[in-house]
């Protein structure tokens, strides 16, 4: 994984609630266990029609939208388990995702996969996607050290599991994180 410490963005408003991981990737793209190509499918019923053209009305298909943030409706990876969902949007570029409220699995699966589910109050989500879909060229920051969330909304801060910050920071996924320790495991097991 690419380390992570600080963003600043553009970010792409996808105001939908309760979007659930079939409609992030849908369940006949899961038959692969490479993580290559799931993002070409990302939320692939709503960005084309049913006869493969392009849906011109999703906001992932609008041009004045663009960015590695993706600030979501209230819920957003509910649904079944499928890490596939975390591949999809890791592959299509985003790296940070921003909402008031995540599944468990979706938000350990993101961060396993190298994407920051940065958990807002209802109020904030409200007037930051409300600010984005009026000015889509708004910056957002993202400082992951300080654990802050900057917007022209106003500052938040946003929590994360202190290990698994410490393997964003580093780049780390869990093998990478235990490689880091080989010294002092390696010293440990000599003291036996």
């Amino acid at each position: 994984m690419k380390k992570f410490v600080k963003l600043t963005d553009t970010a792409i408003p996808l105001t939908t609630e309760n979007v659930d991981t079939d409609q992030i990737i849908p369940a006949r793209f899961l038959k692969s266990t490479d993580k290559k190509g799931f993002g070409d499918n990302v939320f692939r019923d709503w960005r084309y029609h049913k006869d493969g053209s392009l849906n011109k009305d999703f906001v992932l298909n609008d041009e004045k939208f663009e960015g590695s943030i993706l600030i979501a409706g209230d819920n957003f990876g509910c649904g079944s388990s499928r890490e596939h969902a975390a591949w999809a949007l890791a592959g299509y570029g985003f790296k940070v995702v921003i909402s008031s409220f995540f599944a468990d699995i979706f938000k350990g699966n993101a961060l396993n996969n190298g994407i920051l589910p940065i958990q807002v109050s209802e109020d904030y989500l409200k007037e930051l996607l409300k600010t984005i879909v009026k000015e889509p060229q708004t910056k957002v920051t993202v400082d992951l050290e300080q654990q802050l969330l900057i917007t022209p909304v106003g500052s938040a801060n946003f929590e994360i599991n202190s290990y698994k910050k410490i393997c964003l920071l580093n780049g780390y996924d869990d093998i990478d994180f235990l490689l880091s320790k080989k010294d002092k495991i390696e010293a440990f097991e000599a003291t036996l």
